[in-house]
Protein backbone atom coordinates (compact mmCIF):
# COMPACT_ATOMS: atom_id res chain seq x y z
CA UNK A 1 0.00 0.00 0.00
CA UNK A 2 1.35 3.43 -0.93
CA UNK A 3 2.10 5.96 1.78
CA UNK A 4 -0.62 8.23 0.36
CA UNK A 5 -3.28 5.51 0.54
CA UNK A 6 -2.16 4.48 4.02
CA UNK A 7 -2.13 8.11 5.23
CA UNK A 8 -5.63 8.82 3.88
CA UNK A 9 -6.96 5.69 5.59
CA UNK A 10 -5.13 6.39 8.83
CA UNK A 11 -6.23 10.04 8.88
CA UNK A 12 -9.84 8.90 8.66
CA UNK A 13 -9.59 6.77 11.80
CA UNK A 14 -11.24 8.03 14.96
CA UNK A 15 -9.16 10.68 16.72
CA UNK A 16 -6.27 10.72 14.21
CA UNK A 17 -7.26 14.00 12.55
CA UNK A 18 -7.60 15.73 15.93
CA UNK A 19 -4.24 14.37 17.10
CA UNK A 20 -2.53 15.41 13.87
CA UNK A 21 -3.99 18.91 13.90
CA UNK A 22 -2.99 19.36 17.53
CA UNK A 23 0.57 18.24 16.77
CA UNK A 24 0.63 20.62 13.80
CA UNK A 25 -0.97 23.68 15.39
CA UNK A 26 0.06 23.34 19.04
CA UNK A 27 3.44 21.64 18.68
CA UNK A 28 4.64 22.89 15.28
CA UNK A 29 5.07 19.39 13.83
CA UNK A 30 4.85 18.24 10.21
CA UNK A 31 1.90 15.87 9.97
CA UNK A 32 3.21 14.43 6.71
CA UNK A 33 6.58 13.63 8.26
CA UNK A 34 4.92 11.99 11.27
CA UNK A 35 2.58 9.90 9.12
CA UNK A 36 5.56 8.84 7.01
CA UNK A 37 7.42 7.73 10.16
CA UNK A 38 4.41 5.73 11.38
CA UNK A 39 4.04 4.09 7.94
CA UNK A 40 7.71 3.40 7.26
CA UNK A 41 9.00 2.51 10.68
CA UNK A 42 12.59 2.81 11.85
CA UNK A 43 15.20 4.14 9.45
CA UNK A 44 18.80 5.19 9.91
CA UNK A 45 19.67 8.71 11.05
CA UNK A 46 20.70 9.84 7.58
CA UNK A 47 17.35 8.80 6.10
CA UNK A 48 15.24 10.46 8.79
CA UNK A 49 17.31 13.65 8.41
CA UNK A 50 16.87 13.57 4.62
CA UNK A 51 13.13 13.12 5.13
CA UNK A 52 12.99 16.05 7.56
CA UNK A 53 15.00 18.21 5.14
CA UNK A 54 12.56 17.37 2.34
CA UNK A 55 9.61 18.13 4.60
CA UNK A 56 11.12 21.50 5.56
CA UNK A 57 11.60 22.36 1.88
CA UNK A 58 8.04 21.39 0.94
CA UNK A 59 6.59 23.29 3.91
CA UNK A 60 8.64 26.40 3.15
CA UNK A 61 7.98 26.42 -0.60
CA UNK A 62 4.32 25.39 -0.67
CA UNK A 63 2.43 23.89 2.23
CA UNK A 64 2.76 26.63 4.85
CA UNK A 65 1.89 29.43 2.40
CA UNK A 66 -1.09 27.58 0.99
CA UNK A 67 -2.32 26.75 4.49
CA UNK A 68 -2.08 30.42 5.52
CA UNK A 69 -4.12 31.53 2.47
CA UNK A 70 -6.72 28.79 3.04
CA UNK A 71 -7.10 29.77 6.69
CA UNK A 72 -7.38 33.47 5.82
CA UNK A 73 -10.14 32.68 3.35
CA UNK A 74 -12.01 30.80 6.07
CA UNK A 75 -12.93 34.14 7.63
CA UNK A 76 -15.15 36.83 6.12
CA UNK A 77 -13.27 39.38 4.01
CA UNK A 78 -14.68 42.85 3.45
CA UNK A 79 -15.72 43.56 -0.14
CA UNK A 80 -15.52 39.86 -1.04
CA UNK A 81 -18.66 37.83 -1.55
CA UNK A 82 -18.79 34.83 0.79
CA UNK A 83 -19.65 32.37 -2.00
CA UNK A 84 -16.62 33.42 -4.08
CA UNK A 85 -14.33 33.48 -1.04
CA UNK A 86 -15.41 30.01 0.03
CA UNK A 87 -15.11 28.64 -3.51
CA UNK A 88 -11.58 30.02 -3.73
CA UNK A 89 -10.84 28.54 -0.29
CA UNK A 90 -11.87 25.10 -1.56
CA UNK A 91 -9.60 25.48 -4.59
CA UNK A 92 -6.68 26.43 -2.35
CA UNK A 93 -7.51 23.49 -0.08
CA UNK A 94 -7.23 21.17 -3.10
CA UNK A 95 -3.84 22.60 -4.03
CA UNK A 96 -2.67 22.31 -0.41
CA UNK A 97 -3.75 18.66 -0.36
CA UNK A 98 -1.91 18.10 -3.65
CA UNK A 99 1.24 19.59 -2.10
CA UNK A 100 0.90 17.31 0.93
CA UNK A 101 0.50 14.33 -1.41
CA UNK A 102 3.65 15.44 -3.25
CA UNK A 103 5.54 15.59 0.02
CA UNK A 104 4.32 12.13 1.05
CA UNK A 105 5.41 10.72 -2.32
CA UNK A 106 8.81 12.38 -1.90
CA UNK A 107 9.19 10.91 1.60
CA UNK A 108 8.27 7.44 0.36
CA UNK A 109 10.86 7.72 -2.39
CA UNK A 110 13.54 8.70 0.14
CA UNK A 111 12.99 5.68 2.37
CA UNK A 112 11.38 3.06 0.20
CA UNK A 113 8.44 0.97 1.39
CA UNK A 114 8.02 -0.42 4.91
CA UNK A 115 9.44 -3.84 5.67
CA UNK A 116 6.20 -5.14 7.16
CA UNK A 117 7.92 -5.93 10.45
CA UNK A 118 6.40 -4.75 13.72
CA UNK A 119 8.10 -1.75 15.33
CA UNK A 120 7.72 0.81 18.10
CA UNK A 121 5.57 3.52 16.51
CA UNK A 122 6.24 6.04 19.28
CA UNK A 123 10.00 5.67 18.77
CA UNK A 124 9.61 6.16 15.01
CA UNK A 125 7.41 9.23 15.56
CA UNK A 126 9.88 10.65 18.11
CA UNK A 127 12.78 10.17 15.71
CA UNK A 128 10.97 12.08 12.98
CA UNK A 129 9.83 14.76 15.43
CA UNK A 130 13.40 15.21 16.71
CA UNK A 131 14.68 15.62 13.15
CA UNK A 132 11.94 18.21 12.50
CA UNK A 133 12.39 20.38 15.59
CA UNK A 134 14.16 20.71 18.92
CA UNK A 135 11.06 19.83 20.92
CA UNK A 136 9.58 16.33 20.93
CA UNK A 137 5.97 16.36 22.21
CA UNK A 138 6.09 12.79 23.57
CA UNK A 139 2.63 12.62 25.14
CA UNK A 140 0.98 13.90 21.97
CA UNK A 141 3.01 11.43 19.90
CA UNK A 142 1.92 8.59 22.20
CA UNK A 143 -1.70 9.64 21.74
CA UNK A 144 -1.30 9.67 17.95
CA UNK A 145 0.45 6.29 17.97
CA UNK A 146 -2.42 4.79 19.94
CA UNK A 147 -4.90 5.89 17.29
CA UNK A 148 -2.95 4.79 14.21
CA UNK A 149 -3.14 1.34 12.61
CA UNK A 150 -0.76 -1.28 13.97
CA UNK A 151 2.63 -1.34 12.21
CA UNK A 152 2.45 -3.42 9.08
CA UNK A 153 -1.36 -3.22 8.95
CA UNK A 154 -2.33 -2.38 5.40
CA UNK A 155 -6.11 -2.48 5.61
CA UNK A 156 -6.72 0.93 7.14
Amino acid sequence: MSLWDWAVGAYGREGVQDSCLSLQDDDGQSVCLLLWAAWRGPVDTETVEAAADAAHSWHLATIDSLRAVRRALGKPVSDMADARRLALREQIKGVELSAERGLLEELASISGPPTGARFDVVAALASASRAWSDRVPREALKTLAGRLPEPGQTDV
